[in-house]
């Protein structure tokens, strides 16, 4: 293939690599995910091999297959986990690495113990192996769950939690499942093993300083931590030969820990390792879960490239490859191969976000790429011990079912309503061979998933690829088009998709209608500049006059332009008050937050951000406390006047306990306010099918997307377009 613009951009993640005796064809790796997708007896069946065919199809040199259970049923962290503790575990893990080599891909798999981790054992009665007794620590992370969320932990059987600190003849038997569970590997196919020495799983659990008391050879010095880890590496490659790859996961650090595993002690592992035969360093980190936004440091890390440096510096120190992991941008990573700081970028979320993405970097297709929005909704259902899922992809972990072919029947169908389903929608019928006309009202597409971008930037890349994927042949759009029975009569549509959205009225609220009380529709008209109407309605001459001048200037057209001009402009005071503790209340609460409006968030029911995937409503509580923002559960509103909304506490259970702003002195039977210059419906959102149940009393036939159907935001409009796109013929 000539070299594009973009592939020659990206050349060294292009490049041919080697682990060991391990040939791939680029930097680019897979990485080691629980997912959830196994039987429930650990073996792995169609689900889980077309999802792993997939990323292989897709271009990815090398698949790390996640945490393989050595001593399955024991010492799993999941309900779904694959097995590899027995040959009857072979011959699915066999059918799977063949699938893989069929696209040229290599597959590993991580071999792992989840030590005082392992869930599963828990759940049913089993002891929870572990160095020693392991310290006592207290976690805020349940006190943000809603009560289904709740009901779906795991809980320990009896009541009791079971407890066993290995003595030495089950350090001998962990290391021969390691041994066995490596030979095994080798013999179902995989082209190398990875050694899960993180995490602050059994490995890990030995190396930590923090984690591991022991008194004997097993415990204290660093030479004695690393004890059975040395000695797993050798039974590991004696088994297996020297020729078979052999890598190991590590800690670059213990986080909210005192005295865990440092990265002096890292480097001083890493260069073990390799004295061991080991083939690769993967670099990870881990952060003991105090709270949930823990886990959001490590080991899903947040922050972009959280652990790039701590990956450069143990290549610095060994001759052996290093792979990093941890929200690593494309053009971060070809840069630090470039500059020969690591030699792999492994990529787990983005690969669940699109399959295919190596491939269209080699292509030079980058705009193609869709794009991961980080919003952890696939690591939030392991959790609740759910499947991996995808808010932006609903074909992950469901591979063999979501096939999109070309139909036999083109028709022409409209799509009334541009935002994220009705984009979805066009772009995959019309890949069927479907003629589309999208049909939107406003003068840009988008529709709500604009102004989210606005909040949470993320968005959009999301927005920006789904309408560059409306440059199709297949698809016509009509912008400031309002969708009526004439005009599609006249356009001779077949069939008639609805996507226009929830309804969003005003709460019935005493003073709900004055001028200082923003819808969350009429918040995003303005800063869009949609709302002309509105600001005739409730913006000072001057407030108009500036948004007038953004208009002219095309600001209020773009996102990153209306993000900048919300930093010195918005219509709101300095006091602001959210009624609606849900998804668009908390994170327009941090967005206002970050602008230096000071915040406070009223919702009616117990919980808090139902609508956002746990890990992703741990991250913003735990952005929202550090912005000072007060938050108030069990609010019902009474009344909003000129200053302030007015409101009294319903009563409060024991598991959903009021902000630390509401102590036990408080009387929650009185009459409770807060002052507001501002105030933000951000709740009251309803399905709306009003249109679409009129076009079908007409005759046409009518489909529903996304929110006007049932709310679900992104990830249910993108779904239920996808399911919609498949079934139409």
């Amino acid at each position: 293939m000539p070299p594009t613009q973009h592939n020659a951009q990206y050349r060294h993640l292009l490049s041919p690599g080697r682990i060991g005796t391990m040939a791939l064809k680029n930097r680019m790796v897979m990485a080691p995910m629980g997912d959830n997708f196994a039987e429930a007896d650990g073996t792995c069946t169609e689900r889980i091999q077309a999802f792993y065919e997939a990323r292989a199809k897709g271009g990815a040199a090398l698949l790390t297959m996640g945490v393989g259970a050595i001593a399955y049923p024991a010492g799993t962290a999941e309900p779904f986990q694959v097995g590899i503790s027995d040959d009857k575990f072979i011959p699915g893990l066999k059918q799977l690495t063949e699938r893989v080599h069929q696209h040229g891909a290599k597959i590993a798999i991580q071999l792992q113990h989840a030590g005082k981790t392992a869930a599963r054992d828990m759940a049913e009665g089993r002891e929870l192996w572990v160095p020693s007794m392991p310290p006592q620590s207290q976690s805020d992370m349940f006190t943000s769950l809603t009560r289904a969320e709740l009901g779906a932990f795991i809980r320990p059987k009896g009541g009791n939690v079971k407890i066993r600190v290995m003595d030495h003849d089950d350090i001998k038997q962990m290391v021969s499942w390691f041994a066995d569970a490596a030979e095994r590997a080798q013999r179902a196919g995989f082209d190398g093993v990875e050694l899960h020495a993180a995490h602050s799983y059994i490995i890990a659990g030995f190396l930590s300083p923090y984690y591991n008391r022991r008194k004997d050879e097993y415990g204290g010095s660093y030479h004695n931590r690393t004890r059975l880890l040395r000695e797993v590496m050798a039974a590991v490659r004696q088994r297996v030969g020297r020729d078979y790859p052999v890598w190991l996961r590590l800690d670059a650090k213990e986080l909210r820990v005192d005295a865990g595993i440092s990265l002096e002690e890292c480097l001083q592992t890493a260069q073990l390792a390799e004295q061991c035969q080991m083939d690769a360093i993967s670099v990870s980190a881990y952060a003991n879960p105090s709270s949930g936004a823990a886990f959001t440091e490590a080991p899903l890390v947040n922050r972009p490239a959280g652990f790039l440096d701590w990956a450069a510096q143990v290549s610095d120190t060994v001759d052996i490859p290093v792979t990093a992991v941890g929200r690593i941008e494309l053009d971060v990573a070809d840069k630090a191969i470039a500059e020969g700081k690591i030699s792999f970028l492994a990529m787990g979320r983005k690969l669940l976000a699109d399959a295919e993405l190596p491939n269209k970097i080699a292509a030079g297709t980058l705009e193609q790429i869709r794009p991961c929005i980080y919003c952890y909704v696939c690591v939030s259902q392991i959790f609740i011990n759910q499947r991996v899922k995808c808010a932006v992809n609903p074909a992950t972990g469901h591979e063999s079912e979501m096939q999109l072919t070309l139909s036999q029947h083109p028709k022409h169908i409209a799509i009334i309503g541009a935002g994220p389903g009705g984009m979805e929608a066009a772009a995959l019928l019309a890949r069927r061979g479907h003629r589309i006309t999208l049909l939107e009202k406003s003068a840009r597409p988008g529709g709500t998933l604009f102004f989210a971008a606005m909040a949470y930037p993320e968005n959009g890349r999301l927005l920006d690829y789904q309408v560059q994927r409306l440059d199709h042949p297949n698809i016509t759009v009509k912008l400031n088009t309002e969708a009526t029975p004439e005009l599609l009569q006249d356009l001779n549509i077949d069939e008639v998709i609805v996507a226009t959205g929830a309804l969003r009225g005003r709460l019935d609220i005493p003073g709900a209608d004055a001028k200082h009380v923003w819808s969350g529709d009429e918040l995003r008209r303005i800063m869009t500049g949609e709302g002309k109407d509105i600001a005739k309605q409730k913006l000072s001459l001057v407030q108009r006059a500036m948004l007038s001048s953004g208009q002219l200037t095309g600001i209020t057209g773009s996102i990153e332009a209306t993000r900048k001009l919300s930093n010195v402009w918005m219509p709101l005071g300095d006091n602001v008050c959210i009624i609606g503790g849900g998804l668009v209340g908390l994170e327009l609460a941090e967005f206002l937050a970050h602008r230096g409006r000071k915040v406070s968030v009223l919702e009616p029911g117990p919980d808090l951000g139902a609508e956002l995937a746990i890990v992703r409503r741990w991250r913003v509580l735990h952005e929202l406390k550090k912005l000072d923002v007060n938050i108030i559960k069990n609010a019902n509103i009474t009344e909003i006047t000129n200053d302030a909304v007015h409101y009294a506490m319903n009563k409060i259970d024991s598991n959903h306990q009021q902000t630390a702003d509401m102590t036990d002195k408080t009387d929650h039977n009185a009459p409770q306010q807060l002052q507001a210059d501002s105030i933000i419906l951000a709740s009251g959102a309803e399905t709306d099918t009003q249109l679409a149940t009129s076009l079908s009393t007409q005759g046409w036939t009518v489909h529903t997307v996304g929110d006007c159907q049932q709310l679900g935001y992104i990830e249910g409009a993108i779904q239920s377009a996808t399911q919609i796109a498949q079934s139409i013929d």
